[in-house]
């Protein structure tokens, strides 16, 4: 149960963190049909494993209950599990908490709850998660060479730079409109230096598919759970339509 509050505390203090750098940047919204997309969720459970679970461990989700989105016990050894790790075991990191301070400013916080957290009244953890992935820059400023629109002086570098290229962010000064004796800089788009090995399209379609993973990791029942609700729903309908004409019959000859 500690570890657990850990986890989400953790994701939450991402989240909110983030949020409180970032401003009023609006964030983009997560096409959320891709959580019921097995496919995607697959393409997803392959950029975590590749790109996320070498710094974020996933401490409460299990490689085995991948076979939940489709994939098969085979499938998960061959395509996503390390020599030294076995099908039952959960998703942990060799990283050590202390280097990872060191080398980011902060230990990378767990994920399997991340996607639960919201941002803000402007849209929810996935959305967040979305728009974050999809706005990183170059900034030679940083330690790490990169920065964030969603998370300004981020610690964590661009990962997927090679999947989406280097991009640099354009800001314009304008006058602050709560203040005339300041200016503030408003982001003016992107500039692609760099191409990736994916299109702008292909890119975000990527980073929905993560997301979508990430999502039904912090909820593994909720594409079973939506399909049950349907089935209550149709159930109730059906029943009340068979009461109702029941009721109309058993009462038609009373006056």
């Amino acid at each position: 149960m500690k570890k657990l509050l850990a986890s989400l505390l953790a994701a939450f203090a991402l989240v909110t963190g983030a949020q409180a750098s970032g401003g009023d940047l609006v964030l983009d919204k997560f096409p959320k049909e891709r959580v019921s997309d097995l496919a995607a969720l697959q393409n997803g459970a392959k950029l975590f494993v590749n790109y996320c679970l070498n710094c974020h461990a996933a401490a409460f989700m299990r490689f085995n209950r991948l076979k939940d989105i489709g994939l098969t016990e085979q499938q998960i050894k061959d395509n996503l599990l390390f020599p030294t790790d076995k099908v039952g075991d959960v998703m942990k990191v060799s990283l050590n908490p202390r280097d990872a301070k060191e080398w980011f400013g902060a230990t990378p916080p767990d994920l399997t709850l991340v996607a639960r957290s919201r941002a803000s009244h402007s849209g929810t953890g996935a959305d967040y998660l979305y728009t974050y992935l999809r706005t990183f820059y170059r900034d030679d400023a940083r330690p790490t060479g990169w920065n964030n629109l969603v998370f300004p002086n981020v610690g964590m570098p661009h990962v997927l730079w090679e999947l989406q290229g280097v991009r640099e962010a354009k800001f314009v000064e304008e006058a602050d409109p709560h203040d005339a004796n300041k200016n503030v800089h408003r982001f003016d788009g992107f500039e692609q230096v760099t191409p990736g090995k994916l299109s702008p399209q292909e890119y975000d379609s990527a980073m929905a598919d993560l997301v979508a993973y990430l999502q039904w990791m912090a909820e593994p029942m909720q594409i079973q759970r939506t399909r049950i609700g349907v089935g209550v729903l149709i159930f109730l309908a059906i029943f009340t339509f068979i009461a109702w004409r029941l009721n109309a019959a058993y009462w038609k000859d009373v006056k």
